[in-house]
This record gives structure tokens, sequence and C-alpha cells, in this order.
């Protein structure tokens, strides 16, 4: 009870510092006349996986490394299947900004690389290093490219985050406040989910890693799912979007990577280098490329990616709990995943083919 306490509390904290740090570093970057549109693709994009980055780290420096592994490989399997399921829901995704068609093969190949990075079973601190770069030469491509979005894309992210320019101008030392106790919180509540998840692991005798791709990636994925559910509810598709693609990207490289440097070296158990990475290689392969070629997911298909994760989740129920039967859930998954993804595809060809 204590631990399901600590875990529940622990997102709460979590999802309140990660909006506290994603309205002030807004508007500061508003204030100092970033564009709305920079500031959704940078800030916001990554703000929302401020909670993956400060438990993966925390949990790197406690000895708990299976937790930081689970926590960022699960959060971009639910990032895809859940989050963009959900919103696909809400009338489906139409994506005509250029950044995330741009974005996706990148997610594909370092996706990629952090699995044959993590081959022998160690993302070590040299590779942690090239990571983080990554992500620095990420955000500095996302800035230039986001400044030659057309029009339409500049107003669809004015719509949503220009009302932060005007703040910005009348509160910039609020502003800070709000990133101050942002951060305070984020390290607050990564400390209480990380206790949490493995007191909860070792009560219930599973391994921290089926804790971290459960539990701990769902949780700190809270704050994509309400972004990108809400744009896609106020037809801001590109956002919905943007923001699970450039989410899934800052968790391989930078969370990964920080987590990587932190902790001198992220082990890796076998079972996430035999199946967990591959499942998010899948994920990317099968519900991206559409997103890429700007094919239109229908309401019906986000329920597909959703059924995805159901199925994935129950996988991970029978690997938990030592059943017999998980090595055959593990070929129907990736069976069942290949299947999707020709439905998928088959789906949108018939669809072009009777467009009027």
């Amino acid at each position: 009870m204590v631990s399901l306490l600590l875990i529940i509390a622990g997102m709460a904290v979590l999802v309140g510092g990660a909006e506290g740090l994603v309205r002030g570093a807004s508007r500061i970057a508003a204030a100092v006349g970033i564009s709305p549109l920079v500031v959704g693709l940078t800030v916001v994009a990554f703000g929302t996986s401020a909670p993956e980055l400060a438990v993966s780290v925390g949990s790197a420096l406690t000895g708990a490394g299976e937790v930081a592994i689970g926590n960022a490989v699960g959060s971009n399997t639910f990032n895809v299947l859940a989050i963009l399921g959900s919103a696909a829901l809400f009338g489906g995704l139409v994506v005509h900004q250029r950044i995330v068609r741009l974005d996706v093969p990148l997610v594909i190949a370092v996706t990629a690389l952090v699995w044959w990075m993590a081959a022998d079973g160690e993302i070590d601190r040299g590779e942690g290093v090239v990571l983080l770069l990554g992500i620095v030469a990420y955000t500095g491509f996302s800035y230039v490219v986001g400044r030659r979005e057309g029009p339409a894309i500049e107003e669809e992210y004015d719509e949503a985050f220009g009302e932060d320019v005007e703040t910005a101008r009348r509160g910039t030392a609020r502003a800070v406040a709000l990133v101050v106790l942002g951060l305070a919180g984020l390290v607050a509540g990564a400390q209480m989910l990380v206790a949490g998840a493995t007191d909860l692991a070792e009560s219930i005798g599973v391994s921290d890693l089926i804790i971290g791709l459960t539990v701990v990636a769902a949780g700190t994925s809270l704050p994509e799912l309400a972004t990108s559910v809400v744009a896609a509810r106020r037809g801001e598709r590109d956002i919905a979007v943007g923001n699970v693609v450039g989410s899934n990207l800052f968790n391989l490289l930078a969370v990964l990577g920080a987590a990587s440097v932190a902790g001198g070296g992220l082990e890796v158990p076998a079972v996430a280098v035999e199946t967990d990475i591959p499942i998010a290689l899948v994920v990317a392969v099968v519900a991206l490329p559409a997103l890429a070629v700007g094919l239109r997911v229908a309401p019906w298909e986000g329920g597909v990616l959703l059924l995805g994760y159901l199925g994935y989740v129950g996988y991970l129920v029978l690997v938990g709990t030592g059943s017999a039967a998980a090595g055959t859930a593990r070929v129907a998954l990736f069976v069942g995943l290949g299947v999707a993804a020709v439905v998928l595809l088959l789906a949108d060809r018939l669809r072009r083919r009777t467009r009027p």
C-alpha cells in the first residue's frame, strides 16, 4: 500500500512539476522573442518528457538501472500505441508539418542505434555522451527547420501557444518561479516514483524492468497523453503528433544519454535487448511511416494501435508472473504488430483509391 501511495503521489508531483516547467519555460522563451511555433517544437515537446528524464537519471544514480531502461523504452511504446491511438480517436490524424515528416525516420534510426549500443548488455558512458550530443544537434535542427514551416502550421502553433507570448510580457518573474518550482517538483516526484516502483517490484516479485516498462512508463508519459489528446480534440493534429515524435527522440537521446552518463554506464537486461527494444523499433516502423508520408490515421485505426498496446501489456504480465505462455505470447505479439501494419497500409491504399 505504501509503495502504491508513493507511486501515485510521485506521478501527481511529476505531472505538476512538468506543467510548471513547460508554462514557465514557454513564457520565458516567448518573452525573449521566440515564436510560438519554435516554443511548441522545443520547449513544450521536451518539457513534457522532463518526468522521464528525472526518473531515469534518478534511477541510474540509485542503482535501479532497469527502471531507467524500462521507463525510456516503455514510454516510447506507450507514446506511439496508446497516445497516438487515443489522439486518433478524436477525428483522426492528418499531418502536414515538415518537421514531423523529417523526424519520423530519425525515430526509427535512433531506436536502431540504441538497440545496437545495448547489444553488449550495457550503454556505457561514452555512448551516453554520443546520445546527448545527438539531442543537442536535434534541437538546433528543429529550430532551423521549424522556422521554415508554412503559414498554416505557424497559425496552428500560434493558437496553441500564442497566449504564452502575451502572458510572458506581463510576468517574467512569475515564469521564473514556475520553472524553479517545476524543477523542484520533478526531482521530488521522481524520487517518490522510483522508490515506490522499486519497492512494488520487490513486494510482488517482478523485475524492476517490468515495473519500468508499465507503471513508470505510463505514469511519466501522462504529460504527453494530456498534451496530444487535448491538441487532437482542438483540431491541432500536427501538435498532437509532433509532441509524441519529439518526445520519443528526447527519450532515446536525452533520457538514456543522461542516465548513462550519470550512472557511469547503464546495464541493459538481456530481455530488453531481445524483446522490449525490438518491440519499440517495430512499433516505430509500424505506426510512424504513415504519418511521415502524410497519410490519414482514422479513428478506427487509432483503436488498432490501442489494441496493440493492450497486447503488449498482456505479454508483460505473462513475463512478470513467470507464465510458460510468455514465449508464445512474444511471438504472437510480433506477428500481431506485423498484421496491424499490413491492415493499416491496406486501409489507406483503399481510401486513396476511393477518394474522389
